[in-house]
């Protein structure tokens, strides 16, 4: 088969006929591309050709379950996906329009042995993608897609005899089974459903109502437009917006999914947006009390409090940082046998005997729910309060070109770490050490820290910082972590202000 290209004209009889992929659309963890700009339909099938034969280079039996997102053009995507796949001798299982905890799911309801996913997660329209993976619960990380990305761009997919396709019906109905049994609510429950008009609106309702609560409903029409905003549970916007209709409904909270249900994000009874890694401590909270000494992932962007918390420790909890990104943080999880991870974008990786182990915003919904079951006479919000106080900025993504990115961290990493030997300061503190597992964690001397890490999804850095003593010192840590940052020219505006 020829090299893809990335030089393929639109409005072109090429670009109908010739394979056109840019590489920088191969991620950490997954795959992402603006389309038609930089991939064309040519391209996802000499994609699917490729994880077909990655498929069978690897020994792995020839079937895969295959869904896609509730965008205008992702059936597109899917269809030209499967088509690649069945070149490779694969035989396709197609589930339907899903949830991309929905497709990883069916890996276990199909026993199938791999699974791909058309989505663009939670990036606007104008984005697809492929979330695909071969050892359930587990996805692609970095080593599987540098081995796809090598048989893709190299032109070294191997067609083969055998492929074939079967639509598979009932894996919907199956997995909202799965997640809410014969569970009823003893507490009355009111509760904000917020989908942003993606594809969780044909899920989150239906599970929060099997489970005996009332649902208020928020942009839960499908709607491929997102006519609101783009549903992205971590993005302010969407917060605000389920805040305000937490305080206009009066209901005890709000979930909000993004656009393929993988994430949750959660604002309390007073309007309170939560951010995820909050929620993360009060989950691992109530869990510990029923599974005390377990073991808890918190992304290197999450709060401090996993390994702080003093109700955490009397439990006997033990808390791993590990790497951001989806793919790390399921492979992490199941190498330490820890009961859950949690990031703060609002993936949550609840394993056995509380889920499968890969993230799913709909698990998360389910179990907070039973969470203030089991605590009738607490709010979200005495949750909430009875952490202990830090103070967070949002994830903040300056932009940074996908070409660049990677090589202005390094650089930024370099400087941070010296900043620290030649015993400088954040916010006048010292610096007591730099964590360097993913970006560089900046922690001080009372436990506050500053975060610089690329985006593995978007052309984007990520900045986060927290303080444990105040507002005030938060801000000072981002502005003197923020002047590093603009030390490199080709970091550009952030996508949002603190």
């Amino acid at each position: 088969m020829p090299r893809p290209e990335n030089t393929v004209a639109q409005n072109t009889w090429e670009f109908l006929r010739d394979a056109m992929i840019t590489p920088t659309g191969f991620r950490e963890y997954d795959a992402r591309w603006k389309y038609p700009n930089d991939i064309n339909l040519p391209g996802i099938t000499a994609l699917g050709l490729g994880l077909g034969t990655q498929m069978q280079a690897r020994g792995i039996e020839p079937v895969i379950a295959v869904g896609n997102d509730y965008r205008e053009y992702s059936l597109s995507i899917k269809n030209a996906l499967m088509l690649g796949l069945m070149q490779a001798g694969i035989h396709v299982k197609d589930i339907g329009p899903a949830l991309s905890p929905m497709a990883y799911f069916s890996q276990f309801h199909l026993n199938a042995p791999a699974v791909a996913m058309v989505t663009a997660s939670h990036n606007p329209n104008g984005w697809t993608g492929v979330k695909m993976g071969f050892e359930r619960p587990l996805t692609h990380g970095p080593d599987e897609m540098a081995e796809l990305r090598d048989i893709v761009l190299s032109g070294k997919g191997v067609a083969r005899d055998g492929g074939k396709y079967e639509r598979v019906d009932g894996v919907k109905e199956a997995y909202i089974d799965d997640l809410v049994g014969d569970y009823k609510m003893t507490r009355k429950l009111r509760v904000v459903c917020a989908t942003g008009n993606g594809t969780a609106s044909a899920f989150g309702p239906e599970v929060l109502e099997r489970l005996g609560v009332e649902v208020i409903h928020s942009h839960t029409e499908l709607d491929y437009n997102f006519p609101h905003y783009n549903p992205n549970p971590e993005a302010m916007e969407m917060l605000h917006d389920m805040s305000k209709s937490v305080m206009d409904s009066g209901a005890d909270l709000a979930l909000g999914f993004d656009g393929d249900g993988d994430r949750c994000g959660v604002v309390d009874n007073e309007g309170e947006e939560i951010f995820a890694d909050k929620v993360g401590v009060i989950m691992a909270r109530d869990l510990s009390k029923i599974h005390p000494n377990a073991t808890f992932v918190a992304d290197v962007k999450s709060t401090g409090l996993f390994a702080s918390d003093p109700e955490l420790i009397a439990n006997g909890v033990t808390a791993d940082y590990w790497k951001t990104g989806h793919s790390h943080m399921k492979r992490r999880v199941k190498e330490l046998g820890a009961l859950a991870g949690f990031e703060k974008s609002g993936h949550y990786f609840l394993a056995e005997p509380i889920g499968r182990g890969y993230d799913c915003g709909m698990r998360v919904a389910v179990e907070m729910c039973k969470l203030l079951d089991r605590n009738p006479d607490m709010s979200m919000a005495d949750l909430r309060r009875a952490l202990p106080q830090t103070w967070a900025t949002p994830t903040l993504s300056p932009f940074c070109p996908d070409t660049e990115k990677y090589d202005v961290l390094d650089r930024l990493v370099a400087k941070l770490v010296k900043l620290a030997d030649d015993g400088g300061t954040i916010a006048g503190r010292a610096i007591e050490k730099v964590v360097t597992v993913n970006g560089a964690r900046v922690i001080l001397d009372n436990g506050a820290w500053g975060l610089v890490r690329a985006s593995s999804n978007t052309p984007n850095l990520v900045v986060v910082c927290e303080s444990p003593e105040s507002d005030a010192e938060m801000r000072a840590i981002f502005a003197d972590v923020d002047a590093i940052v603009r030390t490199e020219n080709s970091v550009g505006e952030y996508d949002q202000s603190i």
